[in-house]
């Protein structure tokens, strides 16, 4: 170009502005072929942007104009903050507060809102309203999430996935509060504060330990049916859209009749199972850990809301009091060949949240909620949570958490009637009836139609350990009828991959716990660990 201006005697302004131009039209190429790979969950603040007119007026907490945000009150240019400057204070205290404590487990999560409808009719088993008819649609919530991880920890770690799903019914909300797996590690819930404990960080070095979660997985054998699970190929979904969830325990239904069976419940993905092979989810650790939540509201976000398929699984009272097996055992499941599926609707995300933290973070799962025709049975594990998750979210979200907007059973007719009107956060405003019980000033009554099934209970009252129960069996059916050729060498070689950092006595006792499983296992796994000694 230099030497051309010599020869047409261009000014070398002119020639500067034809170089500026071209660098601003090849940036401008650019930035529109990135346009273009952009997801939606990155045009995000874009479109916001497009649908809004103009900009809103800024104001305080209470609603005050803020007459500039880009500088605090001093004295003089140079001089000390002042006190009176409201606006800073009501910056930074805000701020000060805006981490409440993050889920003891299932830290690492994400969610969307949707739908449940009804396709199949169960009537004949349950008289929950949610059930009654075919064609009936519940709003719904539902939170995906990792078990052991912190709040920012990668959606692609090797664990089981939480799957909890709330349904906001004319009776108030069920929580069904599951995982991607039908079993878990423990039947016990006196282990569970251990149990997490070993897939946290050691307390004194603050790193994960392999020989805490090793020594309490084969020191407690019945968790070998889980790590199955967790060391096998579903150890790893592809998305949360791509996973099943179960709500794992034993339940119990009731129809209008008042008779009752025993009851699981299945949410089986509509997309397919998919997973993330070892070698591609190391890789999204670093370079996408928000992986899962990505794809989810991308989905959605693109018009493919996905969907599952609800099933049942029904036991009579009759068949739970002879089954081989207790049917109340968290680590085991029902034979589907003996106890099939039971088609009951569809549950479909079609809304992402448009505020994570009020809507998903502030959200709160409790067993202990079900409505009339959905009761607990005498399983462990459910009778442990039945307590432990409210006296979670009472810690986390304070006394109130159940009118934040996400959790509040706002179908439920004629909304939340109890004596329930003090403590932090209340902003429910009475109206005026009475806070005590009985009453004689048209306060809300009880009503003994809504009284659960009876039952009749009987036993010693004492410690029952159950250490001792059949740990293996349903193991080897899953190693020798379940897992192909290729699953079972994944599975030996994950199992080994994390293993061998164990120390040596743990990992006899590992390799002692999957023979018990089947021989074959056990000796691929020596095998594997061997290689890792002569390396």
């Amino acid at each position: 170009m230099s030497s051309m201006s010599s020869i047409l005697r261009i000014p070398r302004s002119v020639v500067r502005s034809v170089q500026l131009y071209e660098r601003v039209l090849g940036n401008c190429l650019l930035l529109k072929r990135n346009m273009a790979n952009r997801t939606k969950a990155s045009e995000q603040l874009s479109e916001y942007s497009a649908a809004q007119k103009e900009p809103h007026r800024l104001t305080t907490g209470n609603g005050c104009p803020i007459d500039t945000k880009t500088s605090t009150m001093t004295v003089g240019p140079r001089g000390p903050i002042l006190l009176q400057d409201v606006q800073f204070l009501d910056e930074l205290s805000h701020f000060d507060r805006e981490r409440i404590p993050e889920r003891v487990v299932h830290a690492k999560g994400g969610g969307a809102f949707g739908y449940f409808e009804v396709t199949h009719d169960i009537t004949k088993y349950c008289k929950a309203t949610i059930f009654e008819k075919v064609g009936k649609k519940t709003p719904c919530v539902v939170r995906f999430s990792t078990v052991g991880g912190e709040s920012g920890s990668a959606d692609t770690a090797r664990d089981p996935r939480g799957f909890a799903m709330k349904f906001y019914t004319e009776d108030g909300n069920w929580d069904l509060v599951g995982n991607n797996t039908p079993i878990f590690f423990i039947r016990d819930p006196i282990f569970f504060p251990s149990f997490i404990h070993t897939q946290k960080r050691n307390p004194v070095t603050h790193l994960k330990d392999p020989d805490m979660f090793w020594d309490f997985i084969t020191l407690r054998p019945e968790t070998t049916h889980q790590v199955c699970f967790l060391f096998g190929d579903r150890g790893i979904p592809d998305g949360y859209q791509n996973m099943n969830g179960y709500g794992s325990h034993t339940f119990k239904l009731v129809n209008a009749k008042g008779e009752a069976i025993y009851c699981k419940f299945h949410v089986k993905t509509d997309q397919g199972v998919k997973n993330v092979p070892v070698d591609k989810a190391g890789e999204l650790a670093g370079s996408d850990p928000d992986y899962n939540n990505r794809k989810l509201y991308d989905a959605i976000a693109n018009g493919k809301p996905p969907s599952w398929s609800m099933s049942i699984q029904v036991m009579t009272f009759e068949q739970a009091e002879k089954y081989r097996t207790n049917p109340f055992d968290l680590t085991k499941i029902w034979p589907h060949s003996e106890f099939p599926l039971i088609p009951v609707g569809k549950m479909v995300l079609d809304r992402n949240p448009t505020n994570y933290f009020a809507q998903i973070e502030q959200s709160a799962f409790n067993p202990a909620s079900m409505i009339p025709g959905i009761e607990a049975s005498p399983d462990k594990m459910l009778q442990g949570r039945l307590f432990t998750y409210h006296d979670t979210h009472l810690h986390r979200l304070g006394t109130n958490y159940l009118q934040l907007p996400v959790n509040c059973p706002y179908k439920t007719r004629g909304g939340a009637c109890h004596y329930q009107k003090d403590g932090a956060q209340t902003y429910e405003i009475p109206d005026g009836c009475p806070n005590y019980y009985p009453n004689s000033f048209s306060g809300p009554k009880d009503d003994l139609k809504y009284s659960p099934c009876k039952t009749h209970v009987s036993g010693d009252c004492q410690r029952y350990e159950t250490g001792d129960d059949d740990n293996f069996s349903q193991v080897t059916t899953f190693w020798e009828k379940v897992l192909d050729k290729d699953a079972k060498e994944r599975l030996v070689s994950n199992i080994a991959g994390h293993l061998k950092d164990a120390k040596d006595f743990i990992q006899k006792r590992a390799v002692d716990n999957f023979t018990k499983v089947h021989a074959d296992f056990g000796a691929r796994l020596t095998e594997k660990l061997k290689k890792y000694k002569t390396k």
